[in-house]
């Protein structure tokens, strides 16, 4: 599993330099020849590597990321999200049948910012790079991919979100918990605690946030009024913004109401890649093993 891990990471690295490619080139329609030629790959193993990781030629994946796709799915998202959400429920379906569930620190935790909590931290490939994942006795505290980041960097900042705690290395432990993070379109099922450290109107949102479905997507203005503050667009984007736990509070489903991304802490190469990777695995495309 391991060895898979460290392909699956290695794999993604070439995705994201031919999604950038095709980000900065998709008003021309660049063709297969082109793109492979940029990360220097041959065609046909670009078509096969693309096609394994994301389920999906690069042909159609360049058509996914066009502004007109994301304001459809915009679109079409908020009709079934209104519906569920009324009532109450999570969404119309769940990927990777995960589970989630938000604690917050308690006042005085969050006065004293985290001191006296003991977290346990790990470096892991993922299908979206590199990632720093930080786990403490009540859950996860801290998911956070690498970006341009070094891992000291990332270090740094998990310190600086929790100044009070004492960070632990245990690769092992935090490692098992990536492992069920990314199993997409597996059977079973898996159920996460996340401890948070944020302002009530944080948490608010990323309560809010767990309640978008795979393969959906929403805008701030909408999650604004989720919470009962319609207008708030803005703090909710400051918000989503913050988020401190990558991809299982799904902050990269919310995009503006004009249907462009938005922006991303991790890049919004990268929150494409999530949507585009996300949507296959919800429609059951996918059959490629992730990690």
């Amino acid at each position: 599993m391991k060895r898979e891990s460290k392909h699956a990471s290695a794999d993604y690295a070439r995705i994201e330099q031919a999604i950038i490619f095709l980000r900065t080139s998709a008003p021309r329609q660049p063709s297969l020849r082109e793109v492979a030629a940029a990360v220097h790959l041959s065609e046909f193993h670009l078509q096969r590597l693309f096609s394994r990781w994301a389920g999906i030629s690069p042909k159609r994946f360049l058509q996914l990321l066009t502004l007109e796709h994301a304001k459809t799915q915009l679109a079409d998202s908020t009709d079934v999200l209104s519906a569920s959400l009324t009532t109450g429920l999570s969404g119309p379906g769940r990927l990777h049948d995960l589970f989630v569930s938000i604690e917050a620190v308690t006042p005085g935790e969050f006065k004293t910012r985290g001191k006296d909590v003991a977290i346990q931290y790990g470096f892991h490939p993922t299908p979206f790079g590199p990632c720093l994942l930080g786990k403490t006795g009540r859950g996860i505290c801290y998911l956070e991919f690498a970006a341009d980041r070094t891992e000291a960097d990332m270090l740094e900042h998990l310190q600086n979100r929790w100044p009070g705690a004492a960070l632990q290395q245990a690769q092992a432990e935090t490692g098992r918990l990536v492992t069920k993070i990314f199993k997409p379109g597996r059977p079973g099922t898996a159920s996460f605690n996340l401890l948070v450290r944020g302002t009530n109107f944080q948490l608010q949102v990323w309560n809010a946030l767990l309640r978008i479905p795979p393969g959906y997507t929403t805008s701030y203005a909408e999650v604004a009024r989720w919470i009962g503050k319609p207008g708030a667009s803005r703090a909710v984007g400051n918000a989503v913004g913050n988020n401190p736990i990558a991809w299982l509070i799904p902050c990269h489903r919310v995009l503006r109401s004009d249907g462009h991304l938005g922006g991303y802490h991790w890049g919004t190469d990268r929150k494409s890649a999530c949507l585009v990777w996300e949507s296959q695995y919800a429609s059951g495309n996918h059959t490629a093993r992730a990690v």
